[in-house]
């Protein structure tokens, strides 16, 4: 699975609101900046997340967008589907049922089709365990790390 650029910019933005969880807004200006995402593109990923539910915004000098919901409610299985829609199905046609009687080359597609069935439900699964707030958790480790690499001396 692959995500679109609008995807993973959706996610990033939504990484810094997440971080930054709180009453306070952060500016679209800051979240392009510290991000690298073009700054049109980024107002209308947020747009679109404000429509799905994902964010507040507030107008005006002092406006930026925050998270609706807390960081730990919110699934990045909700984020992917809501901005790349649907995880795309696997033709599942020929899995199930009696198949005794096929063709090899149609005994082999369904059993690919069994595997990419199982491929895709542990994806689904992945995607709904993690929540935003354990992907700020992930970024802080990694973030922690780069900042303190290791002196090799020789």
């Amino acid at each position: 699975m692959k995500l679109s650029q609008r995807g993973e910019y959706a996610v990033q933005a939504l990484l810094v609101l997440g971080i930054c969880y709180g009453p306070e807004v952060i500016r679209i200006k800051d979240i392009a900046k510290q991000q690298n995402i073009p700054r049109r593109f980024l107002e209308q990923i947020l747009n679109d997340l404000k429509s799905g539910g994902f964010v507040q915004s507030r107008r005006g000098v002092a406006g930026g967008y925050r998270l609706e919901r807390s960081p730990e409610q919110i699934l990045l299985s909700e984020i992917i589907q809501y901005i790349e829609g649907p995880i795309e199905s696997i033709d599942s046609s020929n899995v199930g049922g009696n198949n005794h009687n096929l063709h090899s080359d149609e005994a082999a597609k369904c059993a690919i089709n069994f595997v990419m069935k199982d491929v895709r439900s542990a994806i689904v699964g992945v995607l709904e365990s993690v929540t935003l707030s354990d992907l700020c958790k992930r970024l802080h480790e990694i973030q922690g790390s780069m900042e303190n690499p290791p002196d090799y001396s020789i």
